[in-house]
């Protein structure tokens, strides 16, 4: 057996998150694109006789932070070494920089064996909205007008600039909404169309008011299928207002880091942007 190690392309990370969804990740129908665009080296796959047999995502945000995801084996090829063989690529590709993963409950040991240190629980929560929103006066469509100050926003809830990303994430077939009061954003959400339903992430907020408001306007928009959220437990009463709303928590993931965890408006974090890269 004859393995090679080598950076991915389109095509190939398009594989990586079919196989996401096989493992019932549930990503965005587009999100290839928009990961690949974040940072197109960040993309790493174990190939044997030309064929794809494991990849993960590790993306270099910047020299000081990076983060790992979509680090899968394909199932027919396990106990063969290529998962340990794209890992090993992915943090030395990642260097000295600290890195961030969201771990499933069964590979969190795993991980901590690793150097990674958990910070909080993610909940992800799924349903169907059980009321109406009304108008709101204050959320807007993001477009080109608000793209600087939406960058500028993102900043405090995420530990690096990613413009290359965001410039992907936030247009259309992405819903992307603003709350904006006193000419200033309170907060932004996106949602975007997934194997099952659409999912809200990121939804960053001043508030737990500003987080609903924008919650149910992206919720409506999105239609009457199921709405994923993945919420930090950090986000104080959020969980409860989904529950309240007729969502239903499902699996758990722990958002860890390896070296110094970033400081955050961690608060204002009421949905995360994806699973795959922070």
């Amino acid at each position: 057996m004859r393995r090679t190690i080598r950076t991915l392309a389109l095509e190939d990370v398009k594989i990586l998150v079919d196989w996401a969804a096989a493992e019932g990740w549930n990503p965005g129908l587009g999100d290839a694109v928009a990961f690949q665009a974040a940072d197109p080296d960040g993309f790493i796959g174990a190939f044997v006789d030309g064929e794809m047999v494991a990849g993960i995502s590790a993306v270099a945000y910047g020299d000081d932070f990076g983060f790992i995801g979509l680090y899968i084996c394909r199932p027919d090829r396990r106990g063969e070494g290529h998962g340990k063989a794209v890992w090993d690529a992915g943090m030395a590709r990642l260097g000295d920089r600290t890195i961030g993963l969201d771990g499933v409950v069964e590979q969190q040991a795993n991980y901590r064996s690793m150097g990674f240190a958990p910070v909080y629980r993610t909940i992800r929560f799924v349903g169907s909205p059980n009321g109406p929103a009304a108008a709101d006066s204050d959320i807007c469509v993001i477009g080109a007008e608000l793209m600087a100050d939406v960058l500028d926003y993102d900043s405090r809830f995420f530990p690096a600039p990613r413009r290359s990303f965001l410039k992907h994430w936030l247009r259309p077939p992405h819903i992307a909404l603003a709350i904006v009061r006193d000419g200033a954003i309170a907060g932004y959400g996106v949602a975007r169309r997934c194997r099952d339903g659409c999912k809200i992430g990121p939804l960053f907020a001043n508030s737990l008011d500003a987080a609903s408001r924008l919650f149910a306007a992206l919720a409506l928009m999105s239609g009457p299928e199921n709405v994923h959220l993945d919420v930090p437990e950090t986000s104080g009463s959020f969980a409860g207002l989904l529950s309240s709303a007729g969502l239903q928590p499902g699996f758990e993931t722990a958002r860890m880091y390896r070296g110094r965890a970033p400081q955050l408006m961690q608060s204002g974090v009421f949905a995360i942007t994806t699973l795959e890269l922070g």
